[in-house]
C-alpha cells in the first residue's frame, strides 16, 4: 500500500510540473487531471478519518471536484484564470487542508500529554 501510495504522489507530482512548465507531452493532461483530483482528495481525506472507508471516497472526491470548480470559478469571476495559477491555487489550498490535518493532529497530542 506504501508504495501504491507513493507512485500516486509521484503521478500527481509530474502532472502538477507538467502543467506548470507548461511541456508539450501526451502525459500532460492525464498527470495534471489526476493532481487536481488527487491533491484536494487527500487532502479532504485526511480530514474525514472517522468515515467508512467507502464514504470517505465519495466525500473526499465529491470534494476535490467542488474545490477544483470553485478555484475555477473564482479565477474566472476576477479575470485571473490561467492554467499555471489554477494549478497553484489547487496545490496551495490541498497544503493547508493537509496543514490544518498536521496542527489539530500535534495539538490533540500536546492535550493528551497535559490531561495525564
Amino acid at each position: 500500500m506504501p508504495l501504491l501510495a507513493g507512485a500516486a504522489a509521484a503521478i500527481a507530482g509530474v502532472g502538477a510540473v507538467l502543467a506548470f512548465v507548461d511541456v508539450d507531452s501526451p502525459l500532460r493532461a492525464p498527470f495534471t487531471l489526476f493532481f487536481l483530483l488527487a491533491a484536494p482528495g487527500t487532502a479532504v481525506a485526511a480530514n474525514l478519518r472517522g468515515l467508512e472507508p467507502f464514504g470517505r471516497i465519495v466525500a473526499s472526491l465529491s470534494a476535490a471536484v467542488a474545490v477544483n470548480i470553485l478555484v475555477a470559478q473564482g479565477m474566472l469571476a476576477v479575470h485571473q484564470w490561467s492554467v499555471r495559477g489554477g494549478i497553484a491555487v489547487v496545490a496551495a489550498l490541498s497544503s493547508l487542508m493537509l496543514l490544518l490535518v498536521v496542527v489539530r493532529r500535534l495539538r490533540g497530542r500536546t492535550v493528551r500529554r497535559r490531561a495525564s
